[in-house]
């Protein structure tokens, strides 16, 4: 998708149904884009096999990943392009189910790490977003506040995801959390472009991934001139919320224990 089409849906998501962008892609041999975001379900297997195969077809210089550190992406620089071998590497990463992405490990070139640490993580949400980015804030629009609808339905998103068992007041600042998390991914992508070259892929959780307000948001706000994709990943045949260049909707979900279930003892 061009960059001019993206403006366009930006601009536009106000006014039309999240369904009218909804696309099927079945063949990755024909991506030719700058950025390709690959959205998931975390712990959904399909998920993840999808991801592999588009890194293996796509070939890009550089995958950047939600699920590692800095210094973990560094430590799997020389592991062999294995499964198998990147499985038993990965066991000391904090990431609970980081061995279920050995295939898409595997299949990069080059692995950047982009999560962030706790320290700034809870630095976001007492001080803001925009004081723990450093002094790109403003290029990154953190420094805006966001318009009272957006804030109002994120700040509802965050309380549901928390299975409403923690004071609403407290929701703002986990939407700050939420804002330096996809302008510091946006910002690992575009040192890796600049780095190695284009494509990069960034693998994120679908919630990251949304154009209207995810990572491509931030990326273009710093870089207007990008071609980015964004590839939302639904379960049961449901698309993913939000607005994404399309979605894939086959895959099945995976039996899950109640998340909300530690709340509830």
């Amino acid at each position: 998708m061009r960059t001019s089409i993206t403006r366009i849906i930006l601009a536009a998501v106000a006014t039309l149904p999240t369904a009218a962008f909804l696309f099927a892609a079945t063949d990755w041999s024909d991506f030719s884009g700058e950025v390709l975001i690959m959205g998931e379900v975390h712990d959904n297997p399909q998920h993840h096999a999808e991801q592999a195969n588009a890194v293996r077809i796509i070939q890009p210089k550089a995958v950047v990943f939600e699920m590692l550190t800095p210094e973990e992406a560094q430590a799997l620089a020389e592991v062999p392009r294995d499964p198998d071998a990147m499985r038993d590497a990965t066991g000391s990463v904090q990431w609970s189910n980081i061995a279920d992405y050995a295939d898409v490990l595997a299949a990069s070139p080059v692995i950047v790490g982009a999560a962030l640490s706790r320290e700034d993580m809870r630095a976001a949400f007492s001080s803001g977003a925009a004081e723990v980015f450093g002094a790109e804030a403003e290029s990154y629009g953190l420094t805006q506040p966001l318009a009272e609808e957006e804030q109002a339905i994120r700040e509802l998103n965050q309380f549901d995801a928390h299975c409403e068992a923690m004071p609403q007041e407290m929701m703002g600042g986990m939407v700050e959390a939420q804002r330096l998390r996809d302008a510091a991914f946006a910002r690992s992508v575009i040192e890796a472009l600049d780095t190695y070259g284009s494509p990069v892929v960034l693998i994120t959780g679908n919630g990251h991934a949304r154009m209207d307000w995810g990572v491509p948001a931030y990326l273009m706000r710093a870089r207007p001139t990008f071609d980015v994709t964004s590839i939302g990943q639904g379960e049961r045949q449901e698309p993913p919320d939000g607005l994404f260049s399309w979605t894939l909707n086959g895959a099945a979900s995976p039996d899950r224990d109640d998340p909300c279930a530690v709340f509830k003892q």
